[in-house]
């Protein structure tokens, strides 16, 4: 047997499956000697491929599978520069390992698959006879040759149908072993295509799923720009209606102010001695317009920012608060410089019957002692206050304190800063509430 441990690749395919043209046995004799070395001789066709695990086995005639080998080598690769031509090649058998008995074996080449590629002619293992020496044989022996004979013709003729047979098989399985092997090459390029073509959808779900996630994004995105725009366009219009009120109460203002230049104007008839407070009241009316004008330019500068500029308009708003705060401030100490002058007006501030001229000789202003004896008589006309909310008008003899009462019951108190407001202006005393509030 081989000297390798390994035992050789085999299959339980029968005889009408194998290709036993692929490989030719050469130079087989009938008999060989028991006991000296056998050298199997052999071609390898371009049918065939030689490869590391092919081997050559000698087998007893009527094996059926190729695990029936009595012993085996390993069959040698051939040359490179031999591929593709028929390449002649041999083993060597050891005697050692060669049958005993004179049974009828033949060599088979078995490839690595387990496939049997060629098989020789029977041989045997025993000595050939001289034929110059006469064998005495008795008739049953001779019978029995003969009928051994007759069934060797027979099996010979059975092999070479066999072999006749296989050779077209064989003939058909190449034509189908191209056909199959076209096919395969078709199936590996579809399989290639197939690979290639799954990694494009693989790749363009991945894409399809990058884009969706994305799409959700932008989704989300433009969700919370809307809340943003309309939080903003809620702001802006609750700015707009704060700027509106402002502006209803600066023409408020407005009209106070021409209301307290008409009583001013009224005023400067009373005296030189009012000519300087007038001037005075004329300039904080002038600063008052002043800071109107630029409050109400400043909130509608705010209105214009409101959408980028929104904390901007809140340090503005609250430095419009403040300086609100002081033109209130402003317009209380000249409501009490109202108060104060209505206090000492003469009663020529008063409406009444218009004074004929001064004859010739009069004086210009008349003679107060003359004009007050003249009216004891009818009693003297008392000084009057006027109320700056309502116009009602107080004696001179009304205790001052419930003057003020009076005034006060108009105003209403911040709880907060204790500024006062017009009770008949209740949404300006709101919004000053939500300014603390916001603060």
């Amino acid at each position: 047997m081989d000297d390798s441990c390994d035992d050789p690749p085999t299959s339980a395919v029968l005889l009408d499956s194998c290709h036993f043209s692929q490989v030719l046995f050469n130079n087989v004799e009938k008999f060989y000697v028991p006991g000296a070395d056998v050298t199997c001789y052999y071609t390898l066709t371009q049918n065939i491929t030689a490869r590391g695990k092919d081997w050559v086995g000698i087998f007893r005639v009527g094996w059926k599978t190729t695990r029936e080998y009595y012993t085996f080598m390993w069959a040698p690769l051939p040359a490179a520069d031999h591929s593709g031509t028929a390449v002649q090649q041999n083993i060597q058998f050891k005697a050692y390992y060669l049958p005993k008995d004179d049974e009828y074996y033949q060599f088979c080449y078995v490839d690595q698959d387990g496939m049997v590629r060629g098989a020789s002619v029977p041989f045997q293992f025993r000595a050939e006879t001289e034929d110059d020496i006469l064998v005495v044989t008795t008739q049953g022996e001779v019978e029995e040759i003969e009928l051994q004979n007759k069934n060797l013709q027979e099996e010979n003729e059975e092999l070479k149908a066999s072999c006749a047979n296989l050779q077209k098989q064989n003939v058909e399985l190449q034509e189908e072993l191209k056909k199959t092997q076209e096919l395969q090459k078709s199936l590996e390029s579809l399989r290639s295509n197939t690979e290639k073509l799954e990694l494009e959808v693989n790749s363009l779900k991945m894409e399809n799923k990058h884009l969706k996630e994305q799409g959700d994004c932008r989704e989300a995105e433009l969700q919370q720009l809307k809340e943003q725009i309309q939080s903003v366009s809620s702001e802006k219009e609750r700015l707009e209606g704060r700027l509106k009120t402002a502006l209803e109460h600066m023409d408020q203002l407005q009209s106070q102010v021409l209301s307290y230049e008409k009583e001013v104007e009224n005023l400067s008839h009373m005296g030189q001695d009012k000519t300087e407070q007038l001037e005075t009241l004329k300039e904080e009316n002038h600063q008052l317009r002043l800071s109107t004008a630029q409050q109400q330019h400043d909130l509608m500068k705010e209105l214009e920012k409101q959408k980028h500029l929104f904390q901007v308009l809140q340090a503005e708003k609250d430095e419009t608060d403040e300086e609100s705060q002081k033109l209130r401030a402003e317009n209380s100490a000249l409501l009490r410089h109202l108060s104060q002058a209505a206090e000492f007006a003469p009663l020529s501030a008063l409406p009444r019957a218009p004074v004929p001229a001064p004859a010739a000789g009069d004086l210009l202003f008349g003679n107060p002692y003359s004009a007050a004896g003249g009216n004891l008589g009818a009693g003297a006309e008392a000084s009057l206050r006027i109320c700056p909310m309502c116009d009602e008008v107080f004696p001179e003899d009304v205790d001052t304190s419930q003057y003020e009462a009076h005034v006060q019951s108009h105003l209403v108190e911040c709880p907060i800063c204790t500024e006062s407001f017009e009770k008949s202006n209740k949404q300006v005393f709101e919004d000053h509430l939500l300014c603390h509030k916001l603060e």
